[in-house]
C-alpha cells in the first residue's frame, strides 16, 4: 500500500477536512474500486441458484425476441 500524506484542515464551521495529493487519492480510489470488485465476485461465487451457461441464455433470449 503507498504511503498517504493527509493534511487536516478545519472550515469555519468547525468540520475537519482531509486534503490529500491527487496522486494519493486516485491510488485510494482504485483500491477501493478493487476491493468492491472483489465484494462483488465472492457474492456472486456464493449465491447458490442455479444458472445456465451464457450461450443458452442467449438463445432463450434471441428465441423469444424473433416470437414477438
Amino acid at each position: 500500500m503507498q504511503p498517504i500524506h493527509p493534511q487536516f484542515i478545519t472550515d469555519t464551521a468547525g468540520k475537519q477536512l482531509v486534503i490529500l495529493p491527487a496522486d494519493e487519492f486516485n491510488t485510494m480510489i482504485e483500491d477501493l474500486e478493487d476491493l468492491e470488485d472483489i465484494r462483488l465476485y465472492d457474492e456472486a461465487k456464493a449465491d447458490t441458484e442455479p444458472s445456465i451457461p451464457i450461450e443458452e441464455a442467449f438463445n432463450s433470449i434471441e428465441a423469444k425476441r424473433s416470437v414477438k
